[in-house]
């Protein structure tokens, strides 16, 4: 066996054995999400094969969650998350169309400003954050919930790369035949981005979608509560129910699972197609 094909099973067991890390916890949530209560943790000292094959299956988890607020908390999800990739859409591609094809002062420092901005942790600048919005009397409202979401500074940078890639040329030929720089923007730039704004809303997606700390912060009122805030009230102090808990954590993980499986190919191919454009 040459060394080319050593590596290569070698690189296909490390894949392998990745791939089981990262299912196992997976899927032992989707089983305990169907196991009786009192037999979720039964099983799992000594290891058995009950413990990742339920000996009884019960739909009672399910349908248990709906019975409370968290069906009003999975529509607060998907509103905010919808209007968030909308609003933020509009917003990154205008800003990163700005970045990539318009001259103007402070272009690269204004760039560097936001990259710098996406790297910092949101945790980081929620409590200050919280404290502008509050002088601003927008707790306990969906426009508290979204403003936060809709400037993203990776989806910026993404398009950015993106929009750098497109010829100038064609820009140039809108001019003559007397475009602005809007009607650039909207009717040359953006029907050659699907890609790229596909990529950018599924980042705008991702971070609304599994957002915690914010809307715990922003929106404690029940009827502003969201999908990932709604889950802590199936735990009590001393008693957490944790079939409702596995439940709806599989609930709000199945979304956005069949969201990326669908559109996991476009988005790597945007990724492929952005460089390290200048």
């Amino acid at each position: 066996m040459n060394s080319d094909k050593r590596f290569s099973y070698a690189r296909f067991a490390v894949i392998v054995l990745v791939a089981i890390v990262f299912f196992v916890p997976l899927w032992w949530m989707t089983v305990s999400a169907f196991r009786p209560t009192d037999a979720i943790f039964r099983y799992l000292s000594p290891l058995s094969p009950w413990s990742f094959f339920p000996r009884t299956w019960t739909l009672e988890n399910i349908t248990g969650i709906w019975y409370g607020n968290f069906g009003r908390a999975i529509f607060n999800s998907i509103f905010i998350t919808l209007v968030t990739v909308v609003l933020g859409l509009a917003i990154c591609s205008t800003a990163a169309f700005a970045l990539a094809v318009i001259e103007f002062p402070f272009r690269k420092s204004v760039f560097m400003v936001m990259v710098i901005s996406f790297l910092i942790p949101f945790d980081a600048i929620a409590v200050p954050l919280y404290g502008i919005m509050r002088m601003m009397n927008l707790q306990n409202t969906y426009t508290g919930l979204i403003l936060p979401g809709i400037g993203n500074g990776l989806a910026v940078f993404l398009l950015r790369q993106f929009f750098l890639g497109i010829p100038k040329e064609l820009r140039e030929a809108a001019f003559v035949d007397g475009m602005g720089w809007f009607g650039i923007y909207w009717r040359v730039y953006l029907p050659l981005s699907g890609p790229a704004m596909l990529s950018a809303a599924l980042i705008l997606f991702v971070f609304q979608w599994q957002a915690y700390l914010w809307p715990l912060l922003i929106a404690p009122a029940p009827d502003y509560k969201v999908a990932a805030v709604a889950i802590a009230q199936f735990s009590a102090e001393y008693n957490p129910n944790f079939g409702l808990i596995f439940a709806a954590s599989l609930v709000i993980s199945v979304i956005p699972m069949i969201v990326l499986t669908v559109l996991q190919r476009y988005y790597s191919t945007s990724v492929a197609s952005t460089g390290g454009k200048e």
